[in-house]
């Protein structure tokens, strides 16, 4: 097996005899980007039509990751999916897809900038509507298994 991703990584997994991380290196790296992609595509399409400084982008992609999250985890929380597709939707795609990092720096910049009441908004959005999101997730899909 020959990827050029980074040799030394690759020659110590392999001198190890641990072919299982590269498949799960490489179902990370698969769902990071997908994630990192959608995260975009729901930014920008926020942005295009909402033109306040409230950075509703960010609160879009994390409400509906964490609704996404909190679906998946009702329908497979009982299923036995191996570690890999486990890493590749909750690690690699949704942690891709969601922002908290680009959320925590957007409230920092708003307490920097002296809009308190703003930031505080902004981070009791985030936070109690994402909350909200998975039980909503996780009750939706207790109904569809029942259907």
């Amino acid at each position: 097996m020959h990827i050029h991703v980074n040799n030394e990584i690759i020659v110590v997994l392999l001198a190890n005899n641990q072919p299982h991380i590269m498949y799960k290196i490489l179902l990370l790296l698969a769902g990071g980007g997908i994630g990192t992609v959608a995260r975009y595509v729901v930014s920008d399409y926020t942005h295009k039509y909402y033109l306040g400084s409230f950075p509703l982008g960010t609160l879009a992609v994390n409400m509906i990751g964490s609704l996404v999250i909190g679906i998946l985890w009702g329908l497979f929380d009982m299923q036995n999916l191996s570690h890999g597709i486990r890493a590749f939707l909750f690690i690699g795609i949704l942690g891709g897809f969601t922002t908290f990092s680009s959320y925590a720096i957007e409230s920092f910049n708003m307490f920097r900038d002296g809009d308190v009441k703003l930031a505080m908004v902004n981070i009791m959005a985030n936070n109690v509507l994402s909350i909200g999101m998975v039980i909503l997730g996780i009750m939706l899909s207790s109904s569809l298994q029942k259907l």
